[in-house]
């Protein structure tokens, strides 16, 4: 007897099931369908992403549905194009065997006039994201006004995505007597207000506890030097030669960057983030699904809907700045049953924030060395000996083993196998041969003190429309830092400074060697006096790098606009910076030369 049986699904549903090759259902459809079926009651389902919370309010939801009907009767609003499309496919799976049955999408992106042709042909159930959802019913292409189920699906990610007043638009113009089924992986504030606003005395079920991971998944995480964390993802990715993954980063900017460097590197990679087009998400969706990209270098909103079960391994380049987000990014694996890993790439100031984590989702990180040189070889070494194993043999080679054979006459099994090896082999070995220990050191998991950290100008202020919070949030955006990362700044007219750890300053010094930002070059420096700010105020004075002087390319009269070109070339310590300079450093030159 089929486990589903047992829950009172229908013989259509069974039928279906079966046909999908589903045996026993998931904790979070065990719990949640008898009481969907058998009671008319709002319900809210906390369970993780890819634990089968789909069929969940699924099934009941087609056996509910009266098929002879051409009403509108169920909207399921979903947060992604990704996961509408997901969703509606499953259904119709779900429902194969109910003819009259009609499920629609509704997402932006695609025809709104073919969809509403669709739903106006009958569509008992609409899936849909919430902005397409609101137009239709703003240009009274859809009717909503007589449902009987309403079903926010992850409806966490709905509000971190800022759907909020969307969703309490569309719901106004639903039925006050429908039942609301609300699933989600978390429960932040903003999905209990919801619930509360929209529901009436709830069931709750939880799988695990709130916020809490998949236990399919283990963590891991691997201390770095900022500077050394591109370099630490291509070993974690040599290291794993079957890695099929999502790699988290924070911005638009790191993801295009990381996925183009994982290109011009070798690696089957591809970027997915909010400025690529419909169609071009479309396309790299595809190729990842059919495993011509191993590694999807994404943002955590364009990756929001993405359901592909077999994901070995999810990155994170860079910790989300929300912790919570945490928790959607290590369920993309460990999906249907199956093991996953998450790691961690991080600098010794942000191991703090793996024992915030770790209190959130119930679990411990397990902290690991990037791999060696010595051990990715020998990883790589095997893996090719098992490709070998493996593969079939192709005959159409036949014609040609005579002249093979007579080449490689010469040679024993032994060297045979040596060379054959040797050809794939030998890049590794010569890119790792002599390759440093990447692994920074702790001291018991905590973080080391640096020694001292360092102050810096840079010539940007109030007058360009910074304040220390957003001067902040700009550093770290361009230096790829942490939140804690960037530290006492403080903003003046027309320059600034602020500080980070010593172990930084190599890579801000290169960010802004020529760095552009809206027509403006902006430019960076050591302050001369790192106890205070007395050597900036000199600075604005007459010093090196001062703030007033029109020379360096400041306007007053402009508002602290840039108002020329310099580009600022930095040279080693020894030579002088290359490139336009202000007149007071050169006639100050000038005059030492003189006394000399």
């Amino acid at each position: 007897m089929n486990a589903f049986q047992k829950l009172g699904l229908d013989a259509d549903l069974l039928k279906a099931i079966e046909d999908m090759g589903f045996e026993t259902p998931s904790e979070v459809q065990e719990k949640s369908i008898p009481i969907l079926l058998e009671q008319e009651t709002d319900l809210v389902s906390l369970a993780q992403t890819g634990t089968g919370k789909t069929a969940a309010f699924g099934f009941p939801l087609i056996q509910k549905i009266d098929a002879n009907s051409k009403k509108t009767q169920a909207l399921i609003l979903s947060p992604t194009r990704e996961l509408c499309l997901q969703i509606t496919n499953e259904i119709k799976n779900y429902s194969k065997y109910k003819k009259s049955l009609n499920v629609v999408a509704v997402y932006g992106g695609a025809s709104i006039t073919d969809q509403a042709r669709s739903i106006e042909r009958g569509a008992q159930i609409i899936v849909a994201t919430p902005g397409r959802m609101q137009d239709m019913i703003r240009r009274k292409l859809a009717n909503i006004s007589s449902i009987g189920y309403c079903v926010l699906d992850e409806a966490d990610e709905m509000l971190n995505m800022g759907f909020y007043e969307d969703i309490k638009d569309i719901l106004s113009h639903t039925p006050k007597e429908k039942k609301t089924w609300l699933f989600s992986a978390t429960m932040p504030k903003e999905v209990a207000k919801i619930a509360k606003k929209f529901m009436t005395n709830p069931v709750e079920i939880t799988v695990g506890s709130k916020n809490m991971g998949t236990s399919n998944v283990s963590h891991e995480y691997y201390l770095v030097n900022h500077r050394n964390r591109y370099d630490a993802l291509k070993r974690l990715a040599d290291a794993n030669p079957e890695i099929f993954s999502v790699i988290f980063c924070r911005t638009k900017r790191d993801t295009q960057k990381v996925a183009e460097k994982l290109i011009e590197d070798g690696y089957n990679a591809a970027a997915l983030h909010g400025d690529l087009s419909q169609n071009q998400r479309d396309l790299v969706m595809k190729s990842f699904r059919s495993r011509q990209i191993q590694m999807l270098v994404a943002t955590d909103v364009a990756a929001r809907g993405i359901d592909v079960d077999d994901i070995t391994h999810v990155i994170n380049y860079q910790l989300p700045d929300e912790i919570e987000t945490y928790t959607h990014r290590s369920g993309r694996t460990g999906r249907a049953g199956k093991n996953g890993v998450s790691m961690v790439i991080i600098s010794k100031s942000e191991v703090r924030k793996i024992r915030t984590v770790e209190k959130i989702i119930q679990q411990k990180f397990e902290e690991k060395s990037i791999p060696d040189g010595k051990e990715i070889c020998k990883t790589q070494l095997f893996h090719l000996a098992n490709d070998i194993k493996k593969t079939e043999i192709n005959h159409d080679i036949d014609p040609y083993l005579p002249s093979i054979n007579e080449a490689l006459e010469d040679f024993t099994k032994e060297e045979l196998i040596k060379k054959f090896f040797s050809v794939e082999f030998t890049r590794f070995f010569n890119y790792y041969e002599k390759a440093p220990d990447l692994s920074a050191e702790s001291a018991g998991g905590r973080p080391e003190v640096s020694e001292g950290n360092i102050r810096y100008f840079i010539n940007i202020g109030s007058k360009d429309g910074f304040d220390w919070m957003s001067l902040k949030d700009f550093l770290k955006e361009q230096l790829n830092l942490g939140r804690d990362d960037v530290f006492k700044v403080d903003v003046k007219a027309s320059f600034s400074f602020f500080n980070t750890d010593e172990q930084h300053t190599d890579l801000i010094l290169k960010t802004f060697s020529e760095f552009n930002h809206n027509g403006r070059f902006i430019n960076v420096e050591v302050t001369k006096d790192q106890k205070s700010d007395r050597g900036g105020r000199k600075r604005e004075r007459g010093g090196g790098g001062g703030g007033r002087r029109n020379s360096k390319g400041f306007d007053d009269n402009k508002g602290g606009k840039f108002s020329g070109k310099r580009r600022s070339d930095r040279n080693d310590k020894k030579g002088p910076r290359k490139g336009s300079r202000n007149k007071n450093i050169e006639n100050s030159v000038k005059r030492r030369r003189s006394k000399a």
